[in-house]
């Protein structure tokens, strides 16, 4: 990795993408320390640490929820939007043509994406200013609607810097956003760690138990991450006039995580959503039993969090990836799968083949995001700052940036048949 870096930063056109990055990203974490106005930010942040919902989104925030800074909501509205959209294209026949159409309907998406996330991040921002009116130094109506709309427009803005990444830096800038904000918390996490061990809180054992269980999970996430079932497709031969097509063999890769880590956001907030209802209600019985029998790291709680991440992950699965439509294109370009007859045998045989595959990686996704519980039963380390979910985020974000280099140095570096 760190030869990868040195062999990019001598190029010219990836050392100024790098250098763009970096400066979106440091544009990103200058935002996260300025605060909203009207809002007594150390009440709230009281209430953040009381609050699992909230904490989760201080995770994903990397620590601007906490501070209630312009980029509280972080890129969340538009990573709902993203994902409203993609389900919506499976059912609206007209996204799904404009899906079809190639780079022009692929825009005409983007710029519908834009404007529901600007939609749902006024709805959140409302909702959040709502949830912690307790914060506000002057709780009028027009200040409610000022602060949500800093909240709207601080979001608009981390879009607008995603896909600035995107066009001109390096890797995807929506994930890269996400894993500057988690990767700014560790600092204070190896000072909170240090200060355990100090005071006597832990052992260096524990600590020890600790490094070897992430090292051998962030090899597990890039074992996974890397891993494809590859069906083999056949491709016939077609004369076109003089010229001779196909004739050759290649394969259908299909991922073992094909869903990423949407499954597990799913998941969460969908749990966190009835705790949050509950501690609205502090007198009643109802809330207290819910509070106490699905309190997070309870039993029914991790069996429930681990069956809806499996089934959010066959779900999301079934909705990006067709087997229909790649047995259809398939057919069209003169291909087949042998030992298997073209059209719908084909579309049951990969249908058949992606179920056993998202199996593995849905049982992984439960195992990774339930995995604190067993961390913190191990270690005794209080507050850990080891969840597998943003784990997952890191290590997924890292990879794919490697991998853009990675192609980008192979384009610079090639020299053909003759040297």
């Amino acid at each position: 990795m760190i030869s990868t870096l040195q062999a990019a930063w001598k190029i010219h056109e990836l050392r100024r993408k790098i250098i763009f990055t970096l400066t979106m990203l440091f544009v990103f974490r200058l935002g996260a320390h300025v605060p909203v106005p009207g809002v007594d930010s150390k009440v709230f942040a009281d209430l953040v640490a009381s609050n699992t919902l909230f904490g989760f989104f201080d995770v994903i925030s990397g620590g601007a929820f906490k501070n209630f800074s312009i980029f509280a909501m972080s890129i969340t509205p538009y990573i709902n939007a993203s994902i409203i959209m993609q389900l919506l294209t499976v059912v609206i026949p007209h996204l799904e043509r404009l899906a079809k159409e190639g780079e022009e309907g692929r825009k005409k998406i983007t710029q519908y994406t834009r404007y529901l996330t600007v939609v749902l991040a006024f709805i959140q921002g409302i909702g959040t200013t709502a949830a912690m009116k307790v914060a506000m130094e002057h709780p009028t109506v027009w200040n409610y609607l000022m602060v949500a709309l800093t909240l709207t427009a601080g979001t608009a803005l981390l879009m607008w810097l995603g896909e600035q990444i995107t066009e001109k830096g390096i890797g995807n800038g929506i994930s890269l956003l996400i894993f500057a904000g988690i990767v700014s918390r560790l600092p204070s996490a190896l000072l909170s760690l240090a200060e355990y061990l100090k005071t006597g809180t832990i052992n260096i054992l524990s600590l020890l138990l600790l490094v070897v269980i992430a090292a051998l999970v962030i090899a597990a996430i890039v074992a996974v991450q890397e891993g494809q079932r590859r069906i083999p497709v056949q491709y016939a031969k077609r004369v076109v006039g003089r010229r001779v097509y196909g004739g050759q063999s290649t394969h259908l890769p299909l991922r073992v995580n094909q869903a990423g880590v949407i499954p597990v956001i799913f998941a969460s907030s969908i749990m966190m959503f009835p705790e949050q209802i509950a501690r609205y209600f502090v007198n009643s019985k109802v809330a207290a039993w819910y509070l106490s029998v699905f309190a997070w790291g309870t039993f029914l709680h991790t069996l429930l969090y681990a069956l809806m991440i499996i089934g959010f992950t066959y779900f999301y699965t079934a909705v990006i990836m067709n087997p229909v439509d790649m047995a259809d294109n398939i057919k069209k370009y003169g291909g087949f799968i042998p030992g298997i007859r073209a059209g719908r045998p084909t579309a049951e045989y990969i249908s058949r083949v992606m179920g056993r595959v998202t199996l593995a990686g849905a049982v992984f996704l439960a195992l990774i995001a339930i995995l604190p519980n067993f961390v913190l039963m191990a270690t005794k380390i209080p507050n850990i700052y080891f969840g597998g979910t943003s784990l997952l985020i890191v290590v997924g974000v890292a990879l794919d940036t490697m991998k853009q280099m990675e192609s980008h140095m192979l384009m610079r570096s090639y020299q053909g048949f003759i040297k």
